[in-house]
């Protein structure tokens, strides 16, 4: 059954078969004192047998697969819709739109897609409500939201991701490409049901591994829409804090701390040594074993530095301090040592409180053997042997051969995927670099805000912005000037 509400009717009150697509029509300001209001009124609604029926109007369309897609609307132009798409046997992804709130009307303007890092974070839960979203962690409307001034897409990518689920073991992904593929197919089904997508200008934006997700995806797309096997007007990618060269981005690690006295000349040569080890095992194509070499340099990192955080150096990380103030050993594999610092930081209690509870009830279609998150263990693990390769050869040949503008973005305070590390494979693989580097150095502002937000330069199809007073997740770290990236960039 499909349903089809009025603004005066609650949000969590309208029930639809899993697989189908639920809108919400309210304005932002609404949408969120509703959701604030149901948090107050959950024991009163709980138990009530209200019948909709008469208020239901069910129009259902046919996607690519061949499975039913149900469409719920009350106005011409809706805020969200989400849904599934079964993108292989057994491997379904979860996607997220909301549709800008900017005054020209969501066919003007353009479309964003949101590939979160991890791999394993949620887009449609840490990219939607703690980063870049119409609403924050708390409900509350955010200002820096960037659906002012064009719509948003979040999609739970690897399979696995967040909502996103593997029926069993076989259906996840274990490198970039496969991620791609299931990219693609999404994407697929999503131009052929929204075919408005198919002429508006269409933009992916990425954090972290999202990044290297991202320069795969984009080099997959654009050569699809290239071979006419689907229609969009892909204008270009940004890549924030980007895992592209995983050897550039931990051997620059040392020399980075060090220039910040976070450690000694000491201490930063047996950082140095241990990410050494990494790049030669990714030289003899122990890709694996390189990943476990990577975890054991993020040790010596945190031993050195005292707890620095990798994705802000002026933060300390308790993880990294929990064994040693107790006393007892660390037994963790070099695995689940990456996940916890880099996957879990994205899946914190309070998110997760929300995800699975009062947005799962929102949604209505999560399926009961799902939890938000409750595969992202899995989703990591599958990836070890892809981790530590790099996609630098894709990025320049995006940058030489196609149409598609190159964003590459940068918190200055981050660590794991540092400005230094990313000047260091920008200047040593793409070819445009030498000519990039000749460019003027742009100091801009952001609105009102004391002082220079981010530094600019751009030549040709290549931007590059060094944001200011922000780490690893720019938009949270410094919303204004994530907004006003954004604005520069689809401008």
């Amino acid at each position: 059954m499909s349903c089809r509400i009025s603004s005066k009717q609650h949000p969590f009150m309208h029930f639809s078969k899993p697989r189908s697509i639920c809108t919400m029509y309210n304005p932002l300001s609404t949408y969120s004192l509703i959701l604030i209001l149901f948090f107050f009124n959950t024991s009163i609604l709980h138990g009530l047998n209200v019948d909709y029926s008469h208020s239901y109007l069910e129009q259902s369309r046919h996607n690519f697969k061949g499975a039913n897609i149900h469409h719920m609307s009350t106005s011409d132009e809706p805020n969200e819709e989400w849904s599934y798409v079964q993108v292989r046997p057994k491997a379904h992804l979860f996607y997220w739109l909301y549709y800008t709130t900017h005054q020209s009307g969501y066919k003007n303007r353009p479309l964003i897609l949101w590939l979160q890092g991890g791999p394993g974070g949620s887009g449609t839960g840490f990219g939607n409500f703690e980063e870049l979203g119409p609403l924050d962690g708390n409900l509350k409307p955010r200002s820096t939201t960037w659906l002012q001034t064009a719509s948003l897409l979040f999609i739970d990518s690897p399979v696995g991701t967040g909502y996103s689920y593997a029926e069993d073991d076989s259906a996840f992904t274990t490198n970039v490409a496969e991620i791609s593929r299931d990219l693609l197919s999404l994407m697929k089904n999503f131009t052929t049901t929204y075919k408005d997508f198919q002429n508006i200008p269409f933009y992916i934006f990425s954090e972290s591994y999202g990044g290297k997700m991202t320069a795969d995806f984009s080099s997959v797309l654009y050569n699809e829409i290239q071979n006419g096997g689907i229609k969009m007007n892909f204008q270009g990618f940004a890549m924030g804090d980007s895992w592209i060269s995983p050897v550039d981005s931990t051997n620059s690690w040392g020399p980075f701390l060090y220039a910040t006295s976070i450690v000694d000349l000491a201490g930063m040569q047996r950082i140095n040594a241990a990410a050494k080890k990494a790049e030669d095992l990714v030289k003899q194509g122990k890709f694996e074993e390189a990943t476990e070499a990577w975890s054991l340099t993020e040790g010596v990192v945190s031993a050195e530095s005292g707890g620095v955080n990798f994705y802000n150096i002026l933060d300390w990380d308790g993880d990294a301090t929990l064994f040693s103030k107790s006393g007892k050993p660390d037994l963790r594999s070099p695995i689940d040592k990456l996940y916890n610092r880099h996957v879990r930081v994205m899946q914190n209690d309070d998110l997760d409180a929300l995800m699975n509870g009062p947005i799962r009830k929102k949604l209505k279609v999560i399926p009961d053997k799902v939890t938000w998150g409750g595969q992202s263990g899995t989703v990591f693990e599958k990836q070890a042997g892809d981790f530590m390769k790099n996609v630098t050869s894709t990025v320049n040949n995006l940058v030489n051969n196609s149409t598609l503008k190159v964003i590459i973005y940068s918190g200055q305070l981050d660590l794991i995927c540092d400005v230094l590390g990313t000047e260091t494979w920008f200047y040593k693989y793409i070819d445009k670099s030498a000519p990039f580097q000749k460019q003027p150095k742009q100091n801009l502002k952001c609105g009102e805000q004391p002082g220079v937000c981010f530094y600019l330069k751009e030549y040709e199809n290549l931007k590059f912005f060094w944001v200011l007073d922000a780490g690893h997740m720019v938009p949270t770290d410094n919303g204004p000037g994530a907004l006003a990236m954004v604005n520069n960039i689809i401008k």
